[in-house]
Parts: structure tokens; C-alpha cells; sequence
């Protein structure tokens, strides 16, 4: 591809690229400016983070179709959860707060299963009806992330203080078998446990399918975009925290303000891709994009983080609260009822919006 083909394509990157070199030359003056400056130049970052974002989702779907499922949404969303574990480090050292950890992971899960599939459930659901998946990936998907939650997130309220290094080594390992395990059946034999097979249309249309789309880039120029974005994204991550901190300082904003922002950003393109799949009646498409993403956020941001505190001998405060873990709990119990017949409708899907709607006003009322 030449070069100015390829600078045209990719003109959200550029865009990004040339906002680290802006943040890096006005960052002091943007900080002395005062709380305005701040937040005005943190949310355009966010705007900026999220478009770069997009474009290593839509690098990750073409690897996603050039494999296929399950290795496709594989792909995403642990490029969704690369993301997301790269600006929570960043923001890990300019921040106070010993939630932030806690309450992303937390907020993340809410955004994917009660966001993104509640409202792809119920667009899908009110264009195409029922809409059929493989039950078995929302099932294992489902004990998943319970036991994963469970172990790190609900159980550690009871671990006493002076003992938490302890437990926090023994959630590393116990992440890092149930993720092996789950990688190693999501690829191996229980493959077919998250694939689905659509019948064929049969009427062709003038356009190019994405299958078809995808076969015309280079998976090479791909995985360089990915990494490339991944970084950026990263130096951006790095000016929107200190912007972040100092615009929100005294404000009274809700607690978990950042923790949100940062699940926001992460989950972005997925809810773009997850739509689109709704509306297209290809449900499984988003079963694995949403419970995926809650599952690879939990099992793998965790050990990550646990590490970081390990290593700099400060503890994070994973325990969830009383709220949350009603939410929590609430959500999951919705999801195996709801996921349990291999077929999604508005219903199910407006059950688990109306949860995310009561995360956010939780959220607003800061609890």
C-alpha cells in the first residue's frame, strides 16, 4: 500500500500521533491554566483515544476474519483488554485512588454484558426477532466470570490485612490456570463451543463482504497498526491522567468518574462491533464480544495489576462493595437465565439495559 494511501487510511492514527506531540509541548501550560483547561483538554483525549482505538479493532477484525471464530473475537477482545491494562498502569502512578482497579474491572463487566448485549440483544432482537447463537459459549462464559469474580473480586473482603500479599499471589496463579485452561479448550477441542453456523443468503449483493474485504490487507500491516496504536494510545493514556487528575481535584465528581472513562474507552469499538454483528443477525458474533471481553478484563487485568501491587508493595482494594456486588451477582443470575435456550429477543435484551442503566445511576449517585 503507498504511503499517502495508507496516512489517508489510517487518519484517526495520525491524528493521535500529532495530539501526543500537542500534549507534550502544552502539557505544563494546560496544567497551570487551571481545573477548565484540564478537563477540557482530558476529554479531548478521551474523543482522541477512542478514535485511535477503533482503528486497532479494525485491524484486530480483520485478523478476527481472516481465522475466524472463536479465534477472531479472541483477537479483539484481548486487543480491547491490552488497551485497557495499559491505561490503567499509566494511570495507576498518578493516581490516589486504591479502588480505580476495582471499580474498572467492575465497570467494565457492566458495560459489556448489561451495555453492549443488552443493546444489541434488544436492536437485534427488534429487526430480526429471536436470534439464534451457541448456548454452550454463554454458558461457559457465564461460570467463568462468576468464578473468576468470586475469587478475586467478592472473597478478598475476608482476607485480613496482613495477609493480602498472600491471597493476591494465590489469585495470580489461580487467573492464570483458569485463563490457560479457557484458552486451551476455546482453541482446541471446544472450539465449536463458540462458533455458530449462519445459513448463507444466497442473494449477492455489488459489495464486498468484510470476509472479502479482509482477504485484500496484510495481516503483517495489520498486527504493525495494532502495536503501533497500542502505543500511542498508551503515550495518550499517559497526558489524559495527569489532565484528568488535576480537572477533577475537588470537584466532587462521582469516585469512580475515571474507572468508567477508562472501561469506556476500552469498550468502544467492541460496542461498534458488537452492534453491527446485532444487526446483521449474527448474535454469536456477540455473545463472544461481550461476555469475552467481561471474562479476558477479569482473568487477565487482574494478575496483571495483583503483580503491580506485589511488586511496589502496595495493596489495591479489590474487594467490591455491597452495591456492587449485588449488581454483579443480579447481572450474571439475568445472563444465565437469559442465555440458556440459544436464542436472544428484545426482552432479554432490554432486561440487561435496564441494569445498565441503574450501573449508571448508581454510578451518578456515587455509590
Amino acid at each position: 500500500m503507498a504511503l499517502p494511501s495508507l496516512v489517508k487510511q489510517e487518519k484517526f492514527l495520525v491524528i493521535a500521533l500529532a495530539a501526543v506531540g500537542i500534549s507534550f509541548l502544552t502539557e505544563h501550560a494546560i496544567l497551570e491554566a487551571g481545573k477548565t483547561a484540564s478537563v477540557i483538554a482530558a476529554a479531548a483525549l478521551i474523543c482522541v483515544i477512542i478514535l485511535a482505538s477503533t482503528r486497532v479493532a479494525h485491524h484486530a477484525e480483520i485478523l478476527a476474519h481472516k481465522v475466524g471464530d472463536p479465534y477472531g473475537t479472541m483477537i479483539l477482545t484481548l486487543s480491547a483488554v491490552a488497551v485497557e491494562v495499559l491505561i490503567l498502569a499509566i494511570m495507576m502512578r498518578t493516581t490516589t485512588s486504591p479502588t480505580l482497579v476495582r471499580d474498572t474491572i467492575y465497570s467494565a463487566v457492566m458495560l459489556d454484558i448489561n451495555g453492549i448485549l443488552g443493546l444489541a440483544a434488544l436492536l437485534g432482537g427488534l429487526r430480526h426477532g429471536e436470534q439464534p447463537y451457541n448456548d454452550d459459549s454463554s454458558r461457559t462464559y457465564s461460570v467463568m466470570i462468576l468464578t473468576a469474580m468470586g475469587i478475586s473480586m467478592m472473597v478478598p473482603e475476608f482476607i485480613p490485612a496482613a495477609k493480602w500479599h498472600y491471597y493476591s499471589a494465590f489469585t495470580i496463579g489461580a487467573m492464570i490456570a483458569l485463563y490457560t485452561l479457557f484458552l486451551r479448550m476455546q482453541v482446541g477441542t471446544h472450539s465449536y463451543f463458540f462458533s455458530y453456523s449462519y445459513p448463507r443468503s444466497g442473494q449477492p449483493s455489488g459489495k464486498p463482504t468484510p470476509h472479502e474485504e479482509a482477504e485484500k490487507e496484510s495481516s503483517a500491516l495489520s498486527i504493525a497498526v495494532i502495536l503501533a496504536g497500542v502505543l500511542i494510545i498508551g503515550f495518550l493514556a499517559e497526558f489524559m491522567s495527569a489532565f484528568l487528575n488535576t480537572g477533577l481535584e475537588g470537584s466532587g465528581a462521582p469516585p469512580a468518574l475515571m474507572a468508567v472513562t477508562v472501561a469506556v474507552i476500552s469498550a468502544a469499538p467492541e460496542i461498534l462491533t458488537a452492534l453491527r454483528a446485532a444487526l446483521k443477525n449474527r448474535m454469536q458474533s456477540v455473545v463472544n464480544i461481550a461476555m469475552g471481553a467481561s471474562l479476558s478484563t477479569v482473568i487477565l487485568t487482574v494478575p496483571v495489576m495483583e503483580g503491580i501491587a506485589l511488586y511496589t508493595g502496595q495493596p489495591f482494594i479489590m474487594a467490591m462493595t455491597p452495591v456492587q456486588t449485588v449488581m454483579v451477582v443480579i447481572t450474571l443470575v439475568v445472563a444465565a437465565i437469559n442465555l440458556n435456550d440459544g436464542q436472544t429477543n428484545a426482552i432479554e435484551g432490554m432486561t440487561h439495559f435496564v441494569l445498565f442503566a441503574t450501573f449508571i445511576m448508581l454510578t451518578l449517585l456515587g455509590l
